[in-house]
C-alpha cells in the first residue's frame, strides 16, 4: 500500500478512474498538469504518479512523453489501458428543452473526440479547453447563473451533482485511454488485477546525426531477433528541426539476451539507447461509478 499516488486532477478524472481500479486502497492526490504529477515523484512529495499516455483516437498524449524524456526521467512500472466513455452534461439549474450553452468546456482530446456531435447538435456553439475533463464540469457546477455546460465522465457528473444531458457522445465506440503508473521505487499491483495482458519494455532512441538508413538499421535489430514493436513513434529532440528521438513498445519483457543485443547493437551505430521500463500491462472493462 501506498502512502500518496499523484494523478492528473482535479477529482473525478478518467485518470482518477484509473488509480481507483490500479489502487483502490490507496491516498490519491490530484494534481493541475501531468508535469506536476511527474514533478511529484521526482521530488519525493508522492511515492507514485498515474498519468495518460495515449488515446485510441487522438493519439499520444505528447507532454507525457516530452517531459518523461526531457525532464523527469522516471521509469513506467505499469500500465492500464480504459474504455473511455464522454458525456454532455449541464448543471440541473440548467435542465430546459429550451436550454443551449454559449460555451461548452471540456479537455482539448476530449472535444476532438466528439467533434461530430459538437458540430451537428451544437452546431455554432463555440468550446474552449480545460485541463482536465474533470475541471469542466467543476467548473460548470460552480457555474450555476452562467449557459456553459461540460463534456466529461459518468464520475464527474455524479461528483460536481452535474446532469447528462447526452450520454456516448464520443464520435467513436473504441474510444479507450492507456495510462502509465511511473515511480522510482518497484510498484507491486493489487491481485484484483486479474485482466494482465503481459508485459512490455518501452525504450527511447535517439538516432545519430547524419547518419544514413539509421532507422532502417535500429529496425532491423528488432527484425532478425523476432522481437515485435507494438508502438514506434518520433518526438521533436527540440534541439532544431530534423532532430527527432523514437519511443519504441517491444511486445515482451525484458530478458537477458534478445532485448540488450538489440540494445548494444544500436549503441554500436551510434544511437543513444535509454529503457524507459519493463513492466506489466493491464486492460479493464467498461468504466463504472467509483
Amino acid at each position: 500500500m501506498y502512502k500518496q499516488i499523484a494523478f492528473l486532477g482535479p477529482k473525478a478524472t478518467f485518470t482518477d478512474i484509473a488509480v481507483s481500479r490500479l489502487f483502490p486502497n490507496d491516498y490519491k492526490v490530484p494534481l493541475s498538469t501531468i508535469p506536476d504529477c511527474l514533478d511529484a515523484v521526482n521530488d519525493g512529495e508522492v511515492e507514485v504518479a498515474v498519468v495518460p499516455i495515449e488515446n485510441a483516437l487522438e493519439g499520444s498524449v505528447n507532454i507525457t512523453i516530452d517531459y518523461l524524456y526531457h525532464e523527469a526521467k522516471l521509469p513506467i512500472r505499469g500500465d492500464i489501458t480504459a474504455p473511455i466513455e464522454q458525456h454532455y452534461m449541464i448543471h440541473p439549474d440548467n435542465d430546459t428543452p429550451s436550454f443551449k450553452p454559449e460555451i461548452v468546456y471540456s479537455h482539448s482530446h476530449a472535444i476532438a473526440q466528439c467533434h461530430k456531435f459538437l458540430h451537428k447538435e451544437l452546431k455554432g456553439v463555440p468550446y474552449e479547453s480545460t485541463t482536465s475533463t474533470a475541471a469542466a464540469a467543476k467548473m460548470v457546477s460552480e457555474n450555476p447563473d452562467k449557459k456553459i455546460a461540460a463534456i466529461a465522465n459518468e464520475m464527474a457528473a455524479d461528483v460536481y451533482g452535474l446532469k447528462i444531458a447526452k450520454r456516448q457522445i464520443h464520435d467513436y465506440s473504441h474510444n479507450h485511454t492507456k495510462f502509465i503508473v511511473v515511480s522510482k521505487q518497484e510498484v507491486t499491483f493489487d491481485d484484483h488485477l486479474t485482466s494482465e495482458q503481459g508485459y512490455k519494455t518501452t525504450l527511447m532512441v535517439t538516432l545519430p546525426v547524419d547518419s544514413s538508413g539509421a532507422l532502417h538499421k535500429v529496425l532491423s535489430a528488432f527484425a532478425w531477433r523476432g522481437l515485435n514493436l507494438t508502438k514506434i513513434e518520433s518526438r521533436p529532440l527540440k534541439t532544431g528541426l530534423g532532430n527527432y528521438f523514437f519511443i519504441i513498445d517491444i511486445d515482451r519483457k525484458m530478458d537477458d539476451i534478445l532485448i540488450p543485443g538489440a540494445m548494444s547493437e544500436m549503441e554500436a551505430l551510434g544511437c543513444k539507447v535509454n529503457v524507459l521500463g519493463s513492466y506489466p500491462s493491464f486492460k479493464v472493462g467498461k468504466p463504472q461509478m467509483v
